[in-house]
């Protein structure tokens, strides 16, 4: 009987090793799923951020008619320049959909800025056009972003959280 006890022991040793192990894999994935959120939410912002500076930067020279053209085009590629680089690290970064979403408001936008440094106005059709483009395009992308969030957060979560009550 006494190597019961010793079975019995080393049984429960690998049962509470094994759940250890367990608990902590599950709290080193929901670590880096945080992690992975707070990147996101960062470049998100970031980009969004640009996109709007840039948006404004076109519209004021939509608004100038009488801004030289080799001046409105340089303000045009400065003011667009930023969104270069955020560009890259969403298309390294989001998950395949936001990247898409990304894509297609980026190329708004680079239509929007054409269409500004060309000396089109602000009332103009053409102009009008490329701006709702781009909304609509900015709208699909926040949309993208929201729903990468909603998944984010339920990983983190875990299958069975219902959030706060």
């Amino acid at each position: 009987m006494p190597w019961a006890a010793l079975v019995s022991a080393v049984v429960g040793a690998v049962i509470a090793t094994g759940a250890g192990a367990l608990l902590e894999r599950a709290r080193w994935r929901r670590e880096r799923s945080e992690r992975s959120a707070g990147v996101r939410r960062v470049l998100y912002g970031e980009y969004l951020e640009q996109l709007s500076q840039a948006r404004n930067v076109f519209r004021g020279l939509a608004r100038s008619p009488d801004l030289p053209r080799a001046e409105r085009e340089q303000a045009a590629r400065s003011g667009f320049a930023a969104c270069y680089g955020l560009r890259y690290q969403m298309s390294i970064t989001a998950p395949d959909q936001v990247v898409r979403a990304s894509e297609t408001a980026f190329r708004a936008l680079r239509d929007v800025r054409d269409l500004a440094a060309g000396g089109v106005a602000a009332g103009d059709p053409a102009y009008v056009t490329g701006r709702e483009s781009y909304e609509d395009a900015l709208a699909a992308l926040r949309a993208g972003m929201r729903r990468t969030w909603v998944s984010i957060g339920r990983r983190a979560e875990g299958p069975g959280h219902r959030g706060p009550r």
